[in-house]
């Protein structure tokens, strides 16, 4: 029996992300961001949205908001397939 993951698994697809903090970033941190989309948002936050491969991918992306001393408001997974659905698990 094989551990990998089936194809059409969920386990073998990218979790979607919105990571949601405070303060205005300019698109050319997307790069420094692993590519997540970065929407300023008109109070004041800004939206990072995109696939990440793994929670320690995450973890790294986390690391980066510390590290520029940005408070962190929320972080949710999204259903990908659901555009605007969605769900936190």
């Amino acid at each position: 029996m094989s551990n990998k993951p089936n194809p059409g698994s969920d386990a073998c697809q990218r979790n979607v992300y919105e990571i949601r903090i405070k303060g205005h970033l300019g698109p050319r941190w997307s790069d420094w961001f692993e590519g997540l989309a970065i929407t300023p948002e008109d109070n004041g936050d800004s939206l990072l949205t995109g696939p990440v491969v793994d929670q320690a991918a995450l973890h790294g992306l986390l690391r980066k908001v510390r590290d520029l001393g940005l408070p962190l408001l929320s972080i949710m997974r999204v259903d990908p397939t659901h555009e605007n659905a969605r769900s936190v698990r």
